[in-house]
């Protein structure tokens, strides 16, 4: 008996309490509510919402209004500060560091004790958990884990505070007996200079029996190429023979699912999404077949949605899990242990089933293209893409597109900035036909297309390479969770990107 077949045993069990989400959803969401709502109950916040008289949905509904960083940001700072029972019980202090508002560079998310146990650990345990149940012959405990993280830095100075990547708060919390499975050093992980901890991971666990990988593909691929450029190998499995899962998340993977296969030969690799992010942890895939994922319905968190539709509409109203319905887009709210409470998360995302409720994420509430009522969204921009590499051989490393709203011809159009890590065999041919698949994925598109009338044919601009990594570099966002925004109504980041791709 291997090494995970006597660990198989332990997570085997999670795995059939998981199976109650196909039928006890509501029930587990309820009690998960009133569980949140009872411990903050003494909590300035519960104090000021009458948490005390509520009993159900419906009364947390009407207590409290939906919220946004904004809304939040005078609690989480004072809670920053170091002032305790402010939004959740007792102390806070850790704070996930992600991208910014419109008034913030940055946005300090609250990491409790409490969620990192209930919310972020919990989804690293069940991706184990329901990959083991999908492959029962592996071996992944007979190695080593590489893990990805970012860094941290002091928080307000206060002693035993800091902010920083979530990723890097993890490692820093981890169980020691974690540590014994997980490359690379703690020192190592937690670097600030993503090219150091680039380099530094590359050559140290290259001698390691490295059986799964975690982390953000776009950083995840560049520590891998780096990694068989000095060693100079042709694929990871001359290096990692018993490398046999990747758990990914951060980004969408289909842009770079055919430079993983290309880098990774084994056959038998896998590759499992998770959706976790600095507010939670909140959903797994759990079928290899289908790139759904199971919404985990039984940590610190209680989920509402908004239809998409109505995001700008002056109340727009929030439904409970048991009310979504399959194939509608919805905007999601999140209500944690980590003191966020009915907080308007940013992504959207769509049910795919309700037996159990299983989702794709189809984009972010602010990064879509609306300029002329063709409400285009992430998962539009990555179907369309896929057909277009199908199509012309090519391979997007990454991308961004916004609108034009009118050049000097008086014409209107979306404009793609494109890095490829394959070039296509005609940019025309790829343009076409991400023009023409956009059309057959989303009617408004179709329908402002119509005749040239709104919109003309999109344009593809080629990236040069490495043109994003720079530019998240000079924004200080190079490495941890950061990421390219696909789409915006706004040209303020494609314009600078242009800048520096015309400086080669």
């Amino acid at each position: 008996m291997n090494e995970t077949s006597l660990l198989n045993n332990i997570f085997r069990l999670r795995a059939k309490k998981i199976d109650k989400f196909a039928t006890d959803a509501e029930a587990i969401q309820h009690k998960v509510l009133m569980n949140l709502v009872q411990t903050a109950s003494d909590t300035e916040w519960g104090h000021k919402h009458n948490y005390s008289t509520i009993r159900g949905y419906e009364d947390f509904a009407a207590n409290v209004a939906v919220q946004d960083y904004e809304s939040l940001k005078g609690y989480i700072d004072r809670m920053r500060h170091g002032e305790s029972d402010v939004l959740w019980r007792g102390a806070c202090r850790w704070f996930a560091k992600s991208s910014g508002t419109t008034n913030d560079k940055s946005k300090f998310i609250p990491v409790t004790a409490d969620g990192l146990k209930t919310v972020h650990y919990s989804g690293g345990r069940d991706s184990v958990s329901l990959y083991l149940r999908l492959n029962p012959a592996s071996r992944i405990f007979s190695g080593k884990a590489l893990i990805l993280g970012g860094s941290h830095a002091p928080n307000y100075n206060l002693p035993n505070s800091l902010v920083g990547d979530l990723s890097a708060i993890l490692i820093e919390n981890i169980m020691p007996l974690v540590n014994m499975v997980r490359v690379p050093s703690k020192k190592i992980a937690l670097l600030s200079d993503f090219e150091e901890k680039m380099d530094r991971i590359a050559r140290t666990t290259c001698k390691n029996n490295v059986t799964n990988i975690s982390g953000v593909p776009s950083w995840m691929m560049a520590v891998l190429k780096h990694m068989l450029d000095i060693t100079g190998k042709k694929s990871v499995d001359e290096i990692w023979p018993n490398l046999e899962v990747f758990f990914h998340g951060g980004v969408a993977f289909t842009p770079y699912r055919e430079q993983y296969h290309q880098l990774v030969k084994n056959p038998n690799m896998h590759y499992m999404e998770t959706y976790n992010a600095s507010e939670g942890f909140f959903g797994i895939q759990n079928d290899f077949s289908d790139p759904s994922m199971l919404l985990m319905i039984d940590y610190g968190v209680f989920y509402e949605f908004i239809p998409f539709e109505e995001l700008d509409s002056p109340s727009p109203k929030a439904v409970p899990l048991w009310d979504v319905e399959v194939g509608r887009n919805y905007a999601m709210l999140i209500s944690t242990s980590c003191g966020l409470w009915r907080y308007m998360l940013g992504d959207t995302v769509r049910f795919t089933s309700k037996d159990p409720y299983k989702f794709v994420i189809t984009g972010r509430t602010k990064h879509f293209i609306n300029a002329f009522g063709e409400e285009l969204i992430v998962d539009n921009a990555e179907q369309g893409l896929a057909k277009a590499c199908a199509a012309t051989g090519a391979q997007v490393a990454d991308y961004t597109a916004a609108p034009v709203y009118m050049d000097a011809d008086a014409r209107c159009r979306h404009q793609w900035l494109i890095e490829f890590s394959k070039q296509p065999d005609s940019i025309e041919k790829f343009a076409e036909v991400l023009d023409s698949s956009l059309q057959q994925i989303n009617s408004d598109y179709e329908a402002k297309r119509y005749k040239d009338i709104t919109l003309q044919a999109l344009e593809v601009v080629v990236a040069r390479e490495n043109l994003f990594n720079d530019w998240l570099k000079s924004k200080g966002k190079l490495g941890g969770q950061h990421k390219v925004p696909r789409l915006s109504n706004s040209r303020d980041y494609i314009n600078e990107m242009l800048v520096m791709n015309e400086k080669q």
